[in-house]
């Protein structure tokens, strides 16, 4: 009898060496995550001191996580031929360089390139980090490893306004990116103490598939720029269709030498072998709905506050910090919950609450009292967080070990694209509609995730 009750003690417990690993690297982790969102209620200040429209201004963010997706492919080639601590230094350091000189920006050119190499540098971290300990895990306990390995993965994003907020009101806006000076110092430094140096992937080193990423890169690139076009009013324009058309044909080109290309030494920019394995295609279409729904609020909420309630950038960004404190809530239960009932039922209760605590912006008014919105974003705030954890596990749940790089790869680009597509899809939307009708939208995105939710594990394991 004592056996059968230690014995789930001691699965549900993370590894002492594990939990000093992930303190290591979450601070590095969350540099690169709160760029993601910070500028969102910066957009304003920085098109009117760089003399530029919002069109393009808005590429600042679009550039970011665009460029973060698209070089996360080049995490498992890395991994393989440089070992973590090289990949992990190597794009600390780079961020850090583009976040120095994004802050430097001349002009709103300068500022859009800066950015790209920031999201080059920061892409990596995230798949580096989730690969390193699930890795070192061996596998156990993935629901409440995934509490912590997706913390900054849903934390940082959301508190980014608030950040943001505090300091183009009191600061100049550079600073949104010169605060990653310290951050980034003290990642680089923990780092060099204490992250192991893992020796390379013993025997040859599989080649890059840059023939994928040639595809895949444009692809998604295409179909953002037409949907920002289509944002005009004329969706029927050329400028609207040609890229759209573009980045359906390069897109589907891109799947269809996936299907069939045979097992070889190069490793694919997403393995999509991978979507045999029924809860990775499930999880995986949830990452790419959760991160549209997550990216595309972020980039809706800021806007909603200061051009429909009148609010100031600084209030703009505090108006925000009750999402970052209900991501907190279901921290200490969600990941014993996914592991003991499986990542399906969480997945979907917290989908349904974070479309449920949506409801209320759409149906807002220029009264509507900011407690009631401040209490639904704490309620959205903990339904994402529980369903991001519960598809993290789901996406690993039946993945052979040797394929977790792969599968971390993969779920990492496919959640920052629909964070892309997110900011794209909305921001066309309130090109010609209210507020009110993106938000309706904004819940109907969050909907979907029902769908693929069905396809994770009811049974953990």
């Amino acid at each position: 009898m004592a056996a059968t009750t230690t014995a789930p003690v001691q699965e549900a417990r993370i590894d002492p060496a594990v939990r000093k690993l992930a303190a290591v690297m979450i601070v590095g982790a969350a540099a690169g995550l709160l760029d993601t969102t910070i500028v969102n209620v910066a957009i304003k200040t920085i098109a009117y001191d760089l003399h530029a429209s919002l069109t393009e201004v808005q590429w600042v963010m679009t550039g970011y996580l665009l460029s973060y997706a698209m070089v996360i492919p080049f995490t498992g080639w890395a991994l393989a031929r440089f070992g973590a601590r090289r990949t992990w230094l190597f794009s600390l350091s780079l961020f850090l360089a583009g976040s120095i000189a994004a802050g430097a920006a001349w002009n709103i050119g300068s500022l859009i390139t800066f950015r790209v190499v920031q999201g080059i540098g920061g892409g990596m971290l995230i798949p580096v980090f989730t690969t390193v300990l699930v890795q070192a895990a061996g596998g156990k306990s993935l629901g409440k490893l995934m509490a912590t390995v997706s913390l900054p993965a849903v934390v940082v994003p959301i508190l980014g306004p608030v950040v943001g907020g505090l300091i183009v009101a009191n600061l100049d806006w550079r600073w949104i990116f010169y605060v990653n000076v310290p951050i980034c110092t003290v990642g680089l430094l923990l780092a060099l103490r204490y992250l192991p140096d893992q020796a390379r992937q013993a025997g040859p080193s599989p080649r890059l598939d840059l023939l994928g990423i040639v595809l895949l890169s444009p692809a998604v690139a295409m179909l953002l720029y037409g949907l920002a076009n289509a944002g005009g009013g004329r969706p029927g324009r050329r400028d609207v269709l040609v890229p759209l058309a573009a980045g359906v044909v390069l897109l589907g080109v891109f799947v269809a030498r996936g299907l069939l290309r045979r097992r070889d030494a190069v490793r694919p920019v997403i393995d999509l072998r991978l979507f045999r394995v029924r809860s990775f295609a499930g999880a995986s279409s949830l990452m790419f709905l959760s991160g549209l729904s997550m990216y595309g609020a972020l980039f809706l909420l800021p806007l909603y506050y200061q051009q429909a309630r009148g609010a100031s950038v600084l209030a703009a960004g505090l108006l925000m910090a009750p999402q970052g404190i209900g991501s907190l809530l279901p921290r200490p239960w969600a990941g014993k919950l996914t592991d003991s009932l499986g990542p399906r039922p969480v997945a979907l209760a917290g989908m349904l609450i974070a479309a449920a605590a949506t409801v209320p912006f759409a149906l807002a008014g220029t009264h509507t009292s900011y407690v009631l919105l401040c209490v639904v974003l704490v309620a959205r705030g903990a339904g994402l967080s529980s369903a991001n954890i519960a598809v993290m596990a789901g996406a690993f749940t039946g993945v052979p070990k040797a394929s977790v790089p792969d599968a971390s790869t993969a779920t990492r680009i496919i959640q920052q694209i629909g964070g892309s597509f997110g900011t794209a899809v909305l921001a066309m939307i309130l090109a010609g509609h209210t507020y009110q009708a993106a938000f309706w939208w904004s819940i109907g995105f969050t909907g979907l995730a029902v769908l693929p939710a069905l396809f994770l594990p009811r049974q953990r394991g």
